[in-house]
């Protein structure tokens, strides 16, 4: 197992980024940045021992700094929409910055923004990077110094492990992830692409995204992923959430116990045979099909980025859980730790 640094660049204010690439014998890579925490590259065998970059990305830093969509990042404090970016704790009211309409999006200026502190993870059937990052009491106007620590570890199994841990001096939410765009064709379309989500219900929402508090189950709906499912086959069905998103941007409730790693979702891309399952230690995945792509963003090898274009799978507590009290809880007080893990397992079909 290998791991090499490289520089990637400078920030605008003058602090210097790293790029993190850790291989294995067989060819499997995965590359990091400490700027965001951000994936960079994924490069994974297919049918015929052909590799191909699986994930979207930028080749250089001045592009992740100025580029939204959140590219392979860290998302926190709290990933996914709040609603009108307010919530209540302990009887005090949060008015976080409106980044998505009225609404909160990932944090808000958030940790895909900043440069985190790495230290290099090189073990006998382990290589990888542990990245930290404080963020101050009040930044995007959230309570308490929350510390965190993201552990990128890859092994010999082709599998890409994700570990989050916080603390905090003032109880506050969290709610952390990755964000990274995953196409297992190497470029093109993932309509083709065949997807298992282990979830019997998901979190429905409105028009502007923003979950109703309801439970509500995927039998009989469009959203039905228990068996592998072409994901371009029901994407422009007639049904309000469809609608309302432009395709899948949902949030998943998974089958299994909380904090224990579970199986979440498989993704096979038929053309190539390359698989992705995902385990996961959190109730929640987001399936988002790439909807707001719109050919705007260019990205490694000058590709421009299309609707449908890659996916997302993000591990999360639910959206918006603030301010739905049946939801699982994001809130982590004083003495508490925050532990969860993330497993991006990838081979083929065979």
């Amino acid at each position: 197992m290998n791991l090499t640094i490289k520089p990637f660049g400078t920030t605008p204010d003058g602090i210097h980024v790293d790029l993190y690439t850790f291989s294995v014998d067989n060819g499997f890579e995965v590359s990091i940045t400490n700027f965001g925490g951000a994936i960079t590259a994924i490069k994974t065998r297919g049918r015929g021992g052909e590799l191909a970059d699986v994930v979207l990305g930028y080749e250089t830093l001045a592009e992740y700094v100025e580029h939204p969509r959140f590219l392979g990042a860290l998302i926190g404090r709290h990933a996914n929409r709040i609603a009108l970016g307010k919530f209540s704790l302990n009887g005090v009211d949060y008015q976080l910055p409106q980044n998505n309409g009225v609404n909160h999006l990932h944090g808000g200026r958030g940790f895909h923004k900043v440069v985190w502190v790495a230290t290099p993870i090189q073990m006998e059937n382990v290589v990888g990077v542990n990245l930290e990052y404080l963020s101050p009491d009040g930044e995007d106007a959230y309570p308490g110094n929350l510390t965190v620590e993201v552990d990128y570890l890859v092994n010999n199994n082709n599998e890409l492990r994700i570990d989050y841990r916080a603390t905090t001096d003032k109880d506050t939410i969290v709610n952390l992830t990755n964000h990274s765009y995953f196409n297992l064709a190497g470029a093109g379309s993932i309509l083709d692409h065949e997807l298992m989500i282990n979830a019997e219900s998901f979190t429905p929402v409105t028009a502007d995204l923003i979950p109703t508090g309801e439970i509500r189950a995927v039998e009989q709906t469009p959203l039905d992923f228990r068996s592998p499912v072409r994901i371009g086959d029901r994407i422009n069905a007639d049904y309000d959430q469809l609608k309302f998103a432009g395709g899948y941007d949902h949030n998943f409730v998974l089958r299994g116990s909380a904090h224990e790693l579970k199986l979440a979702a498989r993704a096979h891309d038929p053309v190539s045979d390359r698989v992705m399952e995902v385990f996961t230690s959190q109730p929640g995945l987001q399936f988002y099909s790439g909807n707001f792509l719109d050919g705007s963003l260019t990205g490694k090898g000058g590709v421009a980025y299309q609707k449908y274009g890659a996916f997302c799978l993000e591990t999360q507590h639910f959206p918006d859980t603030p301010n739905h009290p049946n939801f699982p809880s994001t809130v982590l007080r004083v003495g508490e730790k925050y532990e969860e893990t993330a497993v991006f397992r990838f081979g083929t079909g065979r």
